[in-house]
């Protein structure tokens, strides 16, 4: 071990005296890269770890199947507690995976490098793994003149603070404590979408029904053209001479985005129109693609161009909270792409005429309340779980910079 000792920003308060500085090839045995087997069915036993199966947040196990290797299999290449595997080639080079022997019988691929831990806590080494030090460390070993790549000689020259075994423990545990709680905040979050997947085909095709506020059925749904919805409100306006808020459509049903500062100069339109909120907003080169959106309140007096053009609703016929959600049906896109004749990209353009010719069954105004109440709350939950991940993923990161050297 090297002489130079360091202690971290923050610590346990049972523990004292200086971290010493090592290699990742000083606490490891058997560094050795995997098995080079192509994928196979799973035989019931035989799982395979490849660089693609560990996930890039979370770094668990994740495949998409489970797979075995094909041909021979060798004892050397089965992963045992303690190991850490770390992808040693392309945009992930240095991705690592701590064996979970919940995960089963494990054989490493050859694009994967794998480190016993023998001389230190395996998990205290795996956290480390998640630091931005450790990454910087990876990025400048790692630099080929092509794809990304590191070797094991180079991975054994990982440089690694060590506290007391007792210490490394301590740390471990916590933050694996954190990491159980992130997983089981995705794990809601990913129940929640499904959830609300599910509800919704039930809701569209009426198979799930609300009741008025005096506990009476609502009127039967009517298929009405989009002429009855919607209104198509064209706001134009001159080319401003200064730079503009431009707005933008995500495809696939993503949302509007803004382009601030838009200098007026990069285009050669001359006129333009306003988007207001609440409307719906149709981007007519790539709604095949399903780039179709509410304006935002952000997005208010955001200008576009023709190709952007805005409708306001009938709201004796249909509200936008609930047109919201009739937008991200997979039927809703299909349509869309029915009526946008052409080949790929720019050359498919919606016909704006056909656009309000286009059907959908609705209920009564009434009820598109009930139901877009329903699953706003529902998105509500969604997004309340999602910030929960966002800031226990950053609360973790803080504490990944102030407990290790």
């Amino acid at each position: 071990m090297n002489k130079k000792q360091l202690t971290p920003p923050f610590r346990f308060p049972e523990f004292s005296g200086n971290w010493v500085l090592g290699t990742l090839g000083e606490i490891s045995t058997d560094l050795m890269y995997g098995i080079g087997a192509s994928a196979t069915d799973y035989d019931g036993t035989n799982g395979y770890i490849r660089i693609t199966d560990i996930d890039d947040s979370s770094r668990a196990f994740c495949p998409n199947p489970i797979t075995t290797p094909a041909g021979e299999l060798e004892n050397k290449y089965i992963l045992k507690k303690g190991d850490i595997v770390f992808a040693r080639t392309g945009a992930t080079t240095g991705k690592g995976y701590l064996y979970n022997e919940k995960n089963g019988k494990l054989y490493f691929a050859g694009f994967l490098i794998k480190a016993s831990i023998t001389g230190a806590n395996p998990e205290f080494i795996f956290q480390n793994t998640f630091r931005d030090n450790y990454w910087n460390w990876i990025h400048v070993m790692s630099v080929r003149s092509g794809q990304p790549g590191i070797n094991a000689e180079e991975l054994k020259k990982l440089p690694l603070f060590f506290p007391k075994i007792d210490e490394q423990k301590k740390i471990a545990t916590f933050l694996s404590a954190i990491d159980k709680k992130i997983s089981q905040l995705k794990e809601k979050h990913t129940l929640l979408h499904q959830y609300k997947k599910g509800v919704m085909q039930q809701l569209f095709s009426q198979q799930i029904r609300f009741k008025d506020n005096n506990g009476n059925a609502f009127p039967d749904w009517q298929v009405k053209p989009l002429s009855e919805l919607l209104t198509l409100t064209l706001r134009e306006v001159k080319k401003p001479k200064e730079k503009y808020l431009a707005i933008g459509i995500r495809s696939h049903m993503k949302g509007t985005f803004h382009k601030p500062d838009f200098d007026p100069n990069s285009i050669a339109m001359e006129k333009l129109y306003v988007a207001r909120h609440n409307d719906l907003i149709v981007n007519i080169t790539f709604a095949w693609e399903g780039a179709i959106a509410i304006v935002k309140a952000e997005d208010d007096g955001g200008l576009v161009s023709h190709r952007f053009p805005t409708y306001t609703f009938n709201k004796n016929q249909a509200i936008h909270e609930y047109f919201r959600h009739i937008i991200l049906q997979k039927q809703f896109k299909y349509m869309l792409d029915l009526i946008s004749p052409g080949g790929a990209g720019r050359n498919r353009v919606l016909s704006k005429k056909e656009f309000l010719k286009l059907k959908w069954n609705m209920p009564c105004v009434d009820e598109q309340i009930k139901i877009a109440d329903f699953l706003d709350t529902l998105d509500k939950k969604i997004d309340q779980v999602g910030k929960q991940i966002e800031q226990t993923e950053q609360f973790k990161k803080g504490l990944l910079q102030q407990m290790f050297v």
